[in-house]
């Protein structure tokens, strides 16, 4: 019964957001049409003003990954993986997770095709998806977007949370799959 429930409202979520809104608008007599027009305009120019910063991340993800300095650091970090029971295997998507979302999907679709999707590494990818983010992507794409370039402490604190994400991801892994 809760099953069904939550079935139908998820199917009514977005008709319903897609109606309410517009409605509230002409209810407080809001030009709808015209903001929404006004912040398409907005976004495009944000758009525009963060491509360099995109194109700057895009060419340091493909230096760092063709240069073979990720596999470099994979190995470096290889002694603490072992003593912390982390599988090999996971470590580049653990690498590349700050750097690209999509460039992990990849690799994340590679692990499951290899070690199939209820494999243990299979498991501790998709909960690595769920546990960390995109860092520097999204550092490079909110902070260029209104101009800040010093972000140090920015970068500290999104790393940190990308390791405590991978650390909670592979005990949690270990406790329910393991």
């Amino acid at each position: 019964m809760l099953v069904n429930a939550l079935n139908t409202i998820s199917q009514w979520a977005i008709p319903f957001l897609l109606l309410s809104i517009p409605l509230y608008g002409f209810i407080k007599k809001v030009p709808v049409y015209e903001k929404f027009v006004e912040g398409a305009e907005e976004g495009f120019h944000t758009a525009i003003r963060i491509i360099p910063f995109l194109v700057g991340m895009m060419v340091a993800i493909s230096v760092f990954r063709a240069s073979g300095a990720m596999l470099v650091f994979a190995n470096l970090i290889k002694p603490i993986t072992e003593l912390i029971s982390a599988p090999a295997e996971i470590i580049p998507l653990a690498v590349m997770r700050p750097l690209s979302g999509s460039g992990v999907l990849g690799m994340a679709t590679e692990i499951m095709r290899v070690h199939g999707p209820d494999s243990f590494i299979g498991r501790l990818a998709s909960v690595m998806q769920g546990t960390t983010d995109t860092t520097f992507f999204v550092l490079t794409v909110y902070f260029g977007s209104i101009g800040i370039t010093r972000y140090r402490y920015s970068v500290l604190t999104g790393l940190s949370a990308d390791i405590t994400g991978f650390l909670a991801a592979l005990y949690l892994c270990h406790r329910v799959f393991g």
